[in-house]
């Protein structure tokens, strides 16, 4: 577990029951042409009344590329790889500049008890991954009134 950064809990350093089990992955190579620089996909978690919604940046990826999973009971897992485009080589070509990464990456998040993991949904739009995972009912406990005696 990882703690709340202080410009997000300024009072108490505490640690986050919510964040990533675990560091990005990437992929490596021997080839340095071929090393990652492809950084994790950024993601925002929102709890709605109804929903826990994952919200992950993945530009240029197709729905192909990218993979939603549910591991071990609660832990989701959004992974991907964004591939080195295969261009026609040129003697005439120079490049100047190449700042788009590729690579693989894996985001993980312990999701809590009152997730219902057998109906999560993701849909992608625009190169956003929104994974929508719906939360169990909170029932309120029987409340029963005893009247006092005396």
């Amino acid at each position: 577990m990882w703690p709340i950064p202080q410009f997000l809990n300024r009072r108490y350093n505490v640690p986050d029951p919510f964040s990533e089990l675990d560091m990005p992955q990437f992929s490596h190579s021997i080839f340095p042409s071929e090393t990652s620089s492809f950084t994790a996909a950024k993601v925002d978690w929102r709890e709605t009344q109804n929903a826990h919604v994952f919200k992950a940046d993945v530009p240029g990826l197709k729905k192909e590329e990218v993979k939603v999973e549910i591991e071990e009971g609660r832990v989701l897992q959004i992974s991907g790889e964004r591939s080195q485009e295969q261009e026609e080589k040129s003697d005439t070509d120079t490049w100047h500049q190449v700042e788009r990464s590729r690579g693989r990456f894996s985001r993980r998040f312990t999701l809590p008890e009152n997730a219902k993991v057998e109906e999560v949904k993701a849909a992608m739009e625009n190169g956003v991954l929104t994974v929508t995972v719906p939360k169990e009912e909170v029932k309120k406990p029987d409340v029963r009134a005893i009247q006092i005696s005396g």
